[in-house]
């Protein structure tokens, strides 16, 4: 894809142009010879500027010869306008070892705890989907009041770093040779912006290679009827391209719906259908989830299904479609009940009071993920993919594990770095 735009970001001394074929590198450390852009200090984020560290994190930022460090997750924003980019980062540092985890936007998990010895430096490449809400000059996504805070829909690209950070340099182009998916979905896919949430959506995108871009646009308590209504579907099939994926799953608010000619076979299917359809034309790969299955057991610890006929309708148009599936709901069954009744709730939101700073009652949620459970749905996706007849199977990166939803992994061994942001409520929809 051809991006030809040039973005000028006015700093007290110079400008920062960005073209097609340019990198431009914020180089980090007290001695630099480079010719890009040296901080040696801890900048706030300005928007005259056009980047800086952000989220009143300067304070916990300390600068090396060639690097910053930091103890707590620190944030650095740029200015840039709607598009996909590729990034680089360089990590280490020169006085001791670090483990530096990076994120994107609202909490999208790039990667994950990467080790560099002392003196060492290793480089991290990603693509990172900007967006904005403008489909055309009279048409726009319409938000919902919570999203409009959210960085996936600001006007700036956000890294956030956390755990034992050390970063030399990010170097940022537009992408220009890429595979996009997209995400339709629900609160189950969208990038929560607060912890402790979490969705598989925003963990999916460390699994896959540079030359992928997840573009999230799922949203808490959307429908296939109101994801369409608020002109998602819209937005997103004005930039899809040939080859380009459109990940499709819907099912725990669409059950709600009542009144004639709604439910799994009534509406459900007729906006399935159509959203097969319209993606095809442009192009596009659609591929259906069903709905991941809520943490619902019965005395004799056996999981209860909650979707009626919803998955299997969705089953019935994959069939008649001939479109690819990938059944979470069978496969979310077999993770919970493989965990048992108690472990399960590892995967959820479910912490005792005073777990998270201003969390004041105890929080009991089966339907949404916490970081853990969400990559544990990261994961059986991609194994899904993998053994699929799927190209995207190829842009999965070689380091990632492979996965049996009958024997998930334990929560001990998720030692991801939080991210500074909380809040008690729950998502909307269950």
């Amino acid at each position: 894809m051809n991006f030809i735009f040039t973005i000028l970001l006015i700093s007290l001394n110079f400008s920062i142009v960005y073209s097609q074929a340019e990198v431009k590198t914020f180089d980090f450390g007290l001695e630099k010879s480079s010719k890009e852009i040296p901080i040696s200090s801890p900048l706030s984020y300005h928007v005259d500027r056009g980047y800086g560290f952000d989220f009143n994190t300067c304070e916990n930022i300390v600068f090396e010869k060639n690097a910053f460090t930091s103890a707590t997750p620190a944030y650095f924003s740029i200015k840039l306008p709607e598009g996909n980019y590729f990034i680089e980062v360089d990590l280490g540092s020169e006085k001791s070892t670090s483990e530096t985890t990076i994120k994107a936007e609202s909490r999208r998990l790039m990667r994950s705890q990467v080790s560099v010895k002392k003196g060492g430096i290793k480089t991290e490449t990603f693509s990172v989907d900007l967006r904005g809400i403008k489909i055309s000059e009279e048409e726009s996504v319409n938000l919902k009041s919570r999203e409009e805070d959210d960085l996936n829909w600001d006007n700036k690209l956000t890294l956030e770093f956390s755990g034992e950070v050390a970063v030399k340099a990010i170097r940022i182009k537009p992408a220009e040779d890429f595979i996009n998916i997209f995400l339709a979905g629900d609160s189950t896919v969208t990038d929560q912006d607060v912890e402790p949430w979490a969705s598989w959506g925003q963990m999916i995108t460390q699994f896959f290679s540079s030359d992928i871009v997840v573009a999230n646009y799922a949203a808490s308590g959307e429908s296939l009827g109101s994801f369409k209504g608020r002109n998602r579907l819209k937005k997103i099939l004005n930039v899809i391209q040939q080859g380009d994926y459109l990940f499709i799953e819907f099912g725990h608010n669409d059950s709600k719906i009542k009144g004639e000619g709604n439910g799994a076979y009534g509406l459900y299917t007729q906006l399935l259908k159509e959203y097969v359809t319209e993606a095809r034309k442009k192009g596009g790969i659609p591929v259906l989830l069903t709905p991941t299955e809520r943490r619902h057991f019965n005395k004799e610890g056996k999981l209860e299904p909650t979707h009626g006929n919803f998955p299997d309708a969705m089953r019935k148009v994959a069939k008649s479609l001939d479109v690819p599936i990938i059944d979470l709901t069978k496969i979310t069954t077999k993770m919970y009940e493989a965990w048992g009744v108690e472990d399960s709730k590892n995967a959820l939101v479910h912490y005792q009071e005073n777990t998270f700073p201003g969390q004041h009652k105890e929080l009991s949620d089966n339907t949404h993920f916490n970081g853990f459970g969400a990559n544990e749905i990261a994961l059986a996706i991609i194994e899904e993919i993998r053994n699929s007849d799927l190209e995207l199977k190829n842009h999965i990166r070689e380091e990632t594990s492979r996965y049996d939803s009958n024997k998930p992994n334990n929560l001990k061994n998720w030692t991801v770095p939080l991210s500074t942001h909380f809040e008690s409520t729950k998502p909307e929809g269950n």
